[in-house]
């Protein structure tokens, strides 16, 4: 069957385009208004770093930060009593949930905060010492720093393993696999990068340690609360930063596919 034509039979003229005419450039696809700014290790192969939105936007870092501050400022206030800087942690922990589950907003990270002070505030309580407040979060940064160093050294970057993961032909997209989430490490320069990028996160978490174990040692708990806060969210903006340099540096250091120009 012939495809119909206009009225009067007659099919439309065709201008024809001059030989040596690049044709025109299609514009891009705009980007889609509920995109999920991309945070934690994810913002490391984003376009461009945003340090708001790398950890989790100022809703994020009020969540991870207000607990911790909460139970350095009652502790002290109150003549370093423990139960009233625990009772204003947790509950600074149980508004941020109650909101983000009647707002009906995703509650992941402040569950994740959740269950670290939670498990702080119960270990302190069992103790009596306000100092093991801060005890889970040592453990788990000493749990941190032992992968991380160790995949670097075995030439298995865990930076790369993580990010693999969320690649386009990673095993979490639909039409992805896991040998696409290693198709990094064919490019010797981009696992390079890596394992330097996972070098800092276990720098990050051995500071840590190095900083506050001593602290938690000699009781000083409004100097490790407060060690606490500054080596958090704002240093793990600086090494998510530092990484996405690193990363993103690679990527833009690979020739792309060559200019053509328009004939004159």
């Amino acid at each position: 069957m012939s495809e119909p034509t206009p009225a009067g039979g007659h099919e439309p003229p065709v201008t024809p385009v001059p030989a040596g005419v690049p044709d025109a450039p299609v514009p891009p696809a705009a980007a889609p208004e509920d995109a999920v700014p991309a945070r934690g290790m994810r913002a490391i192969e984003a376009e461009h770093f945003s340090f708001l939105d790398a950890v989790g936007g100022v809703r994020g870092i009020v969540e991870a930060v207000l607990p911790g501050l909460l139970f350095v400022v009652v502790f002290v206030a109150s003549g370093q009593q423990l139960r009233p800087a625990l009772v204003a942690a947790v509950a600074a922990v149980v508004v941020a949930v109650v909101a983000r589950l009647a707002q009906r907003t995703p509650v992941t990270q402040a569950l994740s905060g959740a269950v670290g002070i939670g498990i702080g505030a119960l270990i302190a309580t069992q103790t009596g010492r306000a100092q093991d407040f801060y005890l889970w979060g040592l453990l788990v940064n000493a749990a941190y720093l032992v992968p991380f160093a160790a995949s670097a050294l075995a030439g298995w970057p865990l930076v790369g393993l993580v990010l693999g993961l969320f690649r386009a032909d990673g095993p979490l997209q639909a039409e992805g696999s896991w040998s696409g989430a290693l198709a990094w490490r064919r490019d010797p320069e981009l696992r390079r990068r890596y394992t330097w990028a996972t070098w800092l996160w276990a720098a990050m978490f051995a500071l840590r340690l190095a900083v506050q174990v001593p602290l938690y040692l000699a009781g000083q708990v409004a100097w490790l609360g407060t060690a606490k806060l500054v080596m958090g969210v704002p240093l793990t903006a600086l090494v998510l930063w530092a990484s996405w340099i690193l990363v993103r540096g690679s990527t833009a250091a690979r020739p792309g596919p060559p200019r053509t120009r328009p004939a004159p």
